[in-house]
């Protein structure tokens, strides 16, 4: 039993800009879908002198909403939490009428190299094309006059992902990194479970304790959100090891296994979770993988 809620009460009010307190709006962009939600969440910051946090895909629609609801303001920055194309395409169609900084961790990149005959399986999900104006390092802080936030780095979804905390605020912009409608997905070799894991004890470390996603309606209560979010990968975590206990060796046994009552469309994701979570458990000494971790590898008990 999973030991954690989620909620899918969610009023994406496309095209709108939803206020959220006195210095940040939410627009959310019409890409819905299994893995976005009603949409990626667009969040401008301040008045006046604004940011604009993921501009999304690459919809010049959404780009004109979110032009029209900052109308006789000056969008100073773009900020990108990370380089998925439901995310990052819309800051260069953005930049372009605008003339904004753009900032972001750096360019797509792997969290680890191919593996000997892998095939990056979520290829076509990394905007290759993205390159930011300046590269934000961990804790840096973009000022932006009445408005400041600090970027904190945060890989485990993707390897460059970056939150940012809302000086002088409870708020903290989370990407993909913590939502409350649905688990994050770390999927390798574009994400990778220890760095996932590592980067949730970073945030519950912190103080803010409202986080802004990028789909979904705000997690209120964040430390504790974050601490129920670790013991259900924990679980998680458990039933794989349970399943290879009882002879499983393979990850498509352990999806057929634990993911029973998923949909079959999204058996593939499944996988690739169950992968993340394997490589966390090699790296950890809790398994071996005598033909190294791939989708298609034998997995054994530590002895």
């Amino acid at each position: 039993m999973s030991s954690i809620a989620f909620e899918r009460d969610f009023d994406p009010a496309h095209g709108r800009a939803v206020p959220i307190g006195d210095t940040v709006r939410r627009m959310t962009a019409p890409n819905g879908g299994p893995f976005t939600f009603h949409g990626t969440n667009s969040y401008i910051v301040g008045r006046g002198t604004v940011a604009i946090i993921d501009p999304g895909p690459d919809d010049p629609a959404h780009i004109e909403a979110l032009l029209e609801a900052t109308r006789g303001e000056v969008v100073s920055h773009i900020l990108v939490t990370h380089t998925h194309r439901d995310h990052s395409p819309g800051a260069a169609l953005l930049k372009a009428r605008t003339g904004a900084t753009l900032l972001g961790e750096g360019p797509h990149r792997l969290a680890r190299p191919l593996a000997l005959g892998e095939i990056h399986m979520l290829d076509a999900s990394g905007d290759m094309d993205f390159m930011p104006d300046r590269r934000l390092v961990d804790g840096e802080r973009v000022d932006g006059g009445g408005w400041a936030l600090t970027a904190i780095a945060t890989p485990g979804h993707a390897a460059n992902h970056l939150a940012f905390a809302l000086e002088g605020s409870p708020l903290l912009f989370s990407g993909d990194h913590v939502m409350k409608w649905a688990t994050t997905i770390v999927a390798p070799p574009d994400g990778a479970m220890t760095d996932y894991m590592a980067s949730l004890d970073r945030l519950g470390d912190r103080p803010e304790t409202i986080y802004l996603p990028g789909h979904g309606g705000p997690v209120e209560d964040a430390p504790a959100f974050v601490r129920a979010l670790k013991a259900h990968r924990r679980m998680r975590e458990a039933a794989i090891v349970e399943r290879i206990a009882r002879g499983d060796r393979t990850i498509s046994d352990i999806v057929t296994a634990i993911y029973r009552d998923t949909p079959q469309a999204l058996h593939g994701a499944a996988a690739l979770s169950v992968l993340a979570h394997l490589e966390d458990l090699v790296g950890r000494d809790r398994l071996i993988a005598p033909e190294g971790v791939t989708l298609s590898g034998r997995f054994e008990p530590v002895a």
